[in-house]
């Protein structure tokens, strides 16, 4: 066992590095294949339209110092390899659009802000979700069991920038309750307070709700389709037949059952946290992770869009390893084999 085991969590790790090589390098070369004009070229044409650098001369000595500070200079082979060298440092070079910050600063700037956003909203989204599902599920001819299902599906077809839309314009605007955008009002110092935190949290109360809605009717659509087949398992039918208490055979019978799968599947939306709120993040002008990503797409900041993408995939990577790694635990049934 321990020796299938050793061998399952090298094969997997494997798999893992493999995944994080072939998605960097793809990132890394799509840019450099596009047609449009690179920043060097952008960086020249703005300050050339503003009347500086007119000398030729002096604008080739402009581009060599831009390649050079932007990690662009030499061919695609030679970037590719200075790339790596610097990623093993986590060293993912300046953005061009906030140069000369550095883009893991940028990202881990913004990072706070989405865990703090989608993090929450995605853990009680499950907890709420799976509970309601769960009990409709067994209780799905009733006539309230049906009313909540038609009410929590009425919400399923709305996009995210939909819903969020809705809710920016009726408490924004119409019901001036929340504020339009932002983590916190412009010109405020974050600060650790109790005033501060309140804010934030008046701030996210919005992106939040429009996550939130949405996130429970997908686990509960989910938890209620499991449900109902596993209600009709010949251990819950026998269980009744023994007359065990209804909540018992819910709690350890039905619910418990029906989680694992569940289970694997918030690992993995826990995994995809970074790339979940771009739209809504977007709507409200809130400072993640998507918002980043946003602005760097509309100033054609590679090295930004890199970061961003690449710290995505890693993360949806491994939050797709760990539940690989940690199911067997979860699920006796399932085991490490060659």
């Amino acid at each position: 066992m321990k020796k299938n085991l050793a061998a399952y969590i090298v094969r997997r790790l494997l798999q893992f590095l493999i995944l994080v090589f072939i998605s960097t390098s793809i990132i890394f070369i799509l840019p450099r294949l596009s047609t449009d004009t690179g920043p060097v070229e952008q960086a020249i044409g703005r300050a050339m339209s503003q009347g500086q650098y007119t000398d030729p001369q002096a604008v080739e000595q402009l581009r060599k110092n831009l390649e050079i500070a932007y990690g662009l200079e030499g061919n695609i082979l030679q970037q590719y390899f200075n790339f790596w060298k610097n990623f093993l440092k986590g060293d993912l070079g300046p953005s061009f659009a906030f140069f000369p910050t550095p883009v893991t600063d940028l990202i881990f700037n913004a990072l706070p802000w989405t865990i703090g956003l989608l993090g929450t909203t995605t853990i009680l989204s499950w907890l709420i979700g799976n509970w309601i599902g769960g009990v409709v599920g067994c209780n799905r001819n009733k006539k309230w069991a049906r009313s909540i299902e038609v009410i929590i599906n009425g919400f399923r077809p709305f996009p995210h920038y939909i819903l969020a839309l809705i809710l920016l314009i009726f408490f924004s605007y119409i019901l001036p309750i929340f504020p339009s955008g932002g983590a916190y009002p412009p010109g405020t110092i974050p600060e650790l307070s109790w005033n501060f935190f309140v804010t934030v949290i008046k701030h996210a109360f919005l992106p939040a709700l429009s996550l939130l809605i949405l996130g429970i009717g997908g686990w509960f659509q989910g938890m209620r389709t499991l449900v109902s087949h596993i209600i009709k398992e010949d251990y819950v039918v026998y269980a009744k037949f023994a007359a065990i208490n209804k909540k018992e055979i819910f709690r350890n019978y039905i619910l418990r059952n029906a989680m694992l799968p569940q289970i694997t599947g918030l690992a993995l939306q826990l995994g995809m946290l970074f790339s979940g709120t771009l739209i809504v993040e977007i709507v409200f002008n809130y400072p993640g992770i998507g918002f980043l990503a946003y602005q760097a797409i509309l100033r054609s900041d590679y090295n930004l869009i890199m970061g961003v993408t690449i710290f995505s995939i890693v993360a949806v990577a491994l939050g797709t390893l760990i539940v690989d790694l940690l199911y067997p635990l979860i699920d006796p049934r399932i085991t490490y084999v060659k």
